[in-house]
């Protein structure tokens, strides 16, 4: 409801209705939307970000293989039905809702640009990576990722992308990233031998 009506629109009691729940009952585990919106985030923006965390600490590769591994799950779940509608209520709806934009900035982004900067950090520290900032090298990942995943939603807008699947895009996205952090003599042994 929240993506067919936008935050503004959708009542509480809408809602319940629709998952077929008392007035009373949703009530009783949200006391307003806001709070329901910030559980829906929670059990699927949140969720996967503690999935990358756990994904990040068990492994035992490489930062290459590691950031590799974050991209891959982070496209599956950009392009999954769950966050575009997400997405376009932050970006349309936020500013109205000052408390649920702190709330996502801290909960969502910092918590997964953490992420990232420490698999950079790490690679930066093994020689995998060049000495870039990690903090900007995490951002210079999501933004590519999450456009490009808004695209391929609208692939008859956007001809860049219309004739290409999902995975062609995620390897153009993984190729031009490593490449913008690998060390320059990396870059030359893996265009002289076309791995990544």
């Amino acid at each position: 409801m929240f993506g067919e009506r936008g935050l503004g629109a959708s009542r509480l009691e809408d809602i319940a209705k629709r998952a077929g729940l008392s007035k009373g009952t949703i009530y009783l585990y949200f006391p307003n939307k806001e709070e329901l919106f910030r559980e829906v985030v929670r059990t699927t923006v949140v969720a996967q970000l503690e999935e990358g965390e756990r994904m990040v600490s068990e492994k035992a590769t490489s930062a290459t293989e590691t950031l590799m591994e974050f991209m891959r799950r982070y496209w599956v779940f950009i392009r999954s039905s769950q966050f575009a509608p997400i997405f376009r209520l932050i970006h349309a709806e936020i500013h109205n809702f000052p408390d649920l934009a702190r709330f996502y900035a801290e909960e969502v982004v910092a918590r997964g640009h953490r992420l990232i900067t420490g698999i950079i950090d790490r690679g930066i520290k093994s020689g995998e990576f060049r000495d870039v900032d990690p903090a900007v090298a995490a951002r210079m990942l999501t933004a590519p990722f999450v456009m490009h995943g808004l695209w391929c939603t609208h692939r008859e807008c956007f001809t860049s992308v219309a004739k290409k699947t999902d995975e062609q895009v995620l390897d153009e996205l993984m190729q031009f990233y490593l490449y913008a952090i690998r060390p320059c003599d990396a870059n030359r042994r893996a265009l002289g031998t076309g791995t990544p």
